[in-house]
């Protein structure tokens, strides 16, 4: 049995909202499905996800073949690079001490990359909008015209006698 991690859709239409799941390959895209590992929101900037982190390395290392996009996520989320350390000290090449240490400072350092893309997305958001953030745009009204003085004798038609 071919076993598949992939995206489950849910949400409305043009409102995606996806599970992450372990399924068979043979079965349908929302059909039935193994495990549930988390989930994906494409919607908001930058993308929501969630997913247990041991799960989905735990089916990565029982043979479970990521779609092409799960395999992005997982790779974002450090999945992938956890399995390859893990493979490494399988292999005896470092102890599993320094592996979760490279873990740990990869986490980190990625953590605040994408802190940073955000809050650049923030800030040119709201330089493409003109405002500043918190602060509610006001309809500016239309001032009325200055009263003209009364004493201007307006033009009478000259008529001919």
């Amino acid at each position: 049995m071919a076993v598949k991690m992939r995206l489950q859709r849910h949400g409305s239409k043009k409102r995606p909202f996806y599970f992450i799941v372990v399924a068979d390959g043979r079965s349908p895209r929302d059909g039935k499905f193994i495990q549930k590992l988390g989930t994906y929101n494409p919607l908001t900037v930058p993308a929501t996800i969630q997913i247990d982190r041991q799960k989905a390395l735990d089916w990565l290392q029982k043979g479970a073949q990521p779609t092409d996009t799960v395999r992005r996520i997982l790779s974002f989320k450090g999945v992938l690079y956890l399995k390859h350390l893990l493979r490494g000290v399988s292999l005896g090449l470092f102890d599993e001490a320094s592996a979760m240490e490279k873990f740990t400072k990869w986490t980190s350092e990625h953590e605040m990359a994408v802190a940073k893309r955000q809050s650049t997305h923030k800030k040119s958001r709201n330089d493409r909008r003109g405002d500043k953030p918190f602060v509610k745009r006001v309809a500016a009204k239309p001032e009325a015209p200055a009263a003209e003085p009364a004493e201007t004798p307006a033009e009478e038609p000259k008529t001919e006698e």
